[in-house]
């Protein structure tokens, strides 16, 4: 290993070669200031909060981007470097509206942090803020330029790790915008609205629409039935929103949580994933028995099936049919379970907690009202069940556990999984396989689908036929696959998509501070809830059993078909409606 010894505040130190100022001084205990800089993105430079004094140089660099050599000697906290961070910071805030208090970031906004380690306590100068118009015209993300800081985290992650390239940089110096080209709203450009942006920006720039007063609204009213859904990824990562470690499982003291907000029945989103593999299983050994299209594409996650709707139309024809889980619960629950409790569905209100801000956009979609009403009325995102939930005065922490109703809160290990990268292929395929065979999966882990890899390839042997998969989350990733199949190179059966980097459980409306390293954890606890769950294979599921002997009938029979599947859309490069 290369050795790096250099003076740091004095200390003689080493480090492995090749690591960053910013990196080599964070393994020593000192916590150099940054604002651009993110774990998982690029070196961009922007801020200059990172800087420090290197002697022999003249002017102070960016720690960011300066790599540490031998016998570097090197100052991260002098007079001249609190200067000059403070300085930086006015004249950000001298730039920036004072709308703490009423900001959506309020309590974990990066920039009011740093103020209040700098003991900035007023804004010197004279104030240029702007005073342009807020974008709302999608129902999934609101942007805001007027608390943009330039610094460049948003338009990184669309372009390098989601490869959609709706935000850009647009002018020059000091008149910089992050925005969609000519100023255009992200309704008028093909943005699948998966809110990475969101979820990267350390500032009020950009962040979901806020659903919270709906719900309210709806809770209040005596004359609705509201019930509630939880994914499968929020239950391993809302603790974080009061304080928790990343990936504490959270299932028991959630569904506690959700009834002291006042709904009438907590179920889970779990019960609906094990009804999306019966569909989703049986529909690809059609398509195999039958020579219909394949390779057959996932298509639980909304941002990926507009990125799809938008860039690969001619290939809508892979996509399975079936509806998220999300959406399938919807149709359900204003079918199959007002039936069976009785209540007219006209006054049922279906709340969804989902990891993601694309999933407020499907749930408006004209398609996804299969029930004969809107299927799911609103969309909360992690973020915002956390701030619903203060507004409650609910102490998570002293809850005690608490189990989901039923019948729509029976599930399985299978359905858990859908959370992490790699989880609804693994689903899949534990009752495939036994639907195929006629025997039983000893081993239900497959592990090859499994991780962070990009793109990930298995094949499985069903009953003497080799059938190969393939799993990438991101959609830079996707678009990989996306292009191997449309020149006719995929010899692919099956393949699962997820939009977000590591699947749902880095959704764009999970937890502020979101990193690879975080999404490890998630994964990680996702693995133990399978693990630890009496029932791990969909098909198992005896409250699914019953809802096919009473209700439905059949996987792909005539009334799942109606309620459980859907069409998709060519919606160009630059269309929202329609």
């Amino acid at each position: 290993m290369n050795v790096v010894r250099f003076e740091l505040n004095g200390q003689q130190v080493e480090v492995q070669g090749g690591l960053s100022i910013l990196e080599a001084a964070r393994q020593h205990g000192v916590k150099i200031p940054t604002l651009c800089h993110h774990p998982d993105q690029r070196v961009k430079a922007n801020c200059r909060v990172c800087v420090v004094e290197v002697e022999g140089q003249r002017n102070l660099v960016a720690s960011c981007a300066t790599t540490v050599s031998e016998g570097m000697k090197i100052r991260t906290n002098s007079s001249r470097i609190r200067e000059t961070v403070q300085t930086i910071l006015e004249l950000i805030f001298a730039n920036h509206p004072q709308e703490c208090l009423t900001c959506v970031r309020n309590g974990n906004c990066e920039l009011r942090r740093l103020a209040a380690d700098y003991g900035i306590r007023e804004v010197k100068g004279e104030s240029s803020c702007l005073n342009l118009p807020l974008d709302t015209s999608t129902p999934s993300l609101v942007r805001n330029p007027n608390k943009c800081i330039k610094c460049g985290r948003c338009a990184e992650v669309c372009h390098h790790v989601q490869g959609t390239g709706i935000l850009y940089s647009n002018y020059r110096s000091v008149d910089v915008m992050v925005e969609p080209e000519y100023g255009k709203s992200l309704a008028e450009v093909a943005c699948v609205l998966c809110g990475q942006c969101a979820s990267v920006c350390p500032v009020g720039a950009i962040h979901e629409r806020d659903d919270i007063s709906k719900v309210w609204k709806a809770l209040d009213d005596p004359e609705k039935h509201v019930v509630v859904q939880v994914a499968p990824s929020v239950r391993v990562s809302i603790a974080e929103e009061f304080g928790f470690p990343p990936g504490t499982i959270a299932t028991g003291k959630l569904v506690a949580a959700l009834r002291k907000l006042g709904f009438d029945r907590v179920f889970d989103t779990d019960f609906s994933a094990d009804v999306t593999i019966m569909e989703e299983g049986h529909e690809l050994l059609q398509r195999l028995q039958t020579g219909g299209v394949l390779p057959m594409i996932t298509s639980c996650s909304p941002g990926w099936v507009k990125y799809i709707e938008h860039n690969y139309p001619e290939q809508l024809a892979h996509l399975s049919s079936a509806k998220s889980p999300q959406q399938m619960f919807g149709a359900l629950a204003k079918t199959y379970y007002a039936k069976k409790a009785g209540i007219n569905p006209a006054d049922i209100y279906v709340v969804s907690i989902m990891p993601c801000t694309a999933k407020k956009f499907e749930s408006q979609r004209p398609e996804m009202s299969d029930s004969g009403f809107q299927d799911v009325d609103a969309v909360l995102t992690t973020r915002e069940l956390g701030r619903i939930l203060k507004q409650a005065g609910v102490d998570f922490s002293v809850l005690e556990e608490a189990s989901f109703d039923n019948p729509m809160g029976i599930s399985t290990g299978a359905a858990a999984i859908f959370g992490a990268t790699g989880g609804v292929m693994e689903a899949a395929l534990r009752t495939v396989y036994e639907v195929v065979t006629g025997q039983e999966l000893v081993n239900v882990e497959f592990s090859a689908v499994r991780g962070m890899e990009g793109i990930k390839e298995a094949e499985v042997d069903l009953a003497g036929s080799k059938v190969k998969v393939a799993v990438a989350h991101g959609l830079n990733n996707a678009r990989e696959i996306m292009d191997l199949i449309k020149e006719g190179k995929a010899n692919y059966a099956f393949v699962e998509v997820m939009c977000c980097p590591g699947g749902c459980i880095g959704g764009g409306g999970q937890p502020y501070g979101t990193t690879n390293s975080v999404r490890q954890e998630r994964i990680a606890s996702i693995y133990k809830v399978d693990a630890n769950l009496p029932l791990r294979k969909s098909h198992k599921n005896p409250a699914v059993a019953e809802l096919y002997d009473d209700f439905l009938g059949k996987p792909l029979g005539e009334l799942s078909h109606h309620l459980l599947h859907t069409k998709y859309k060519n919606r160009g490069l630059h269309k929202l409606k329609g």
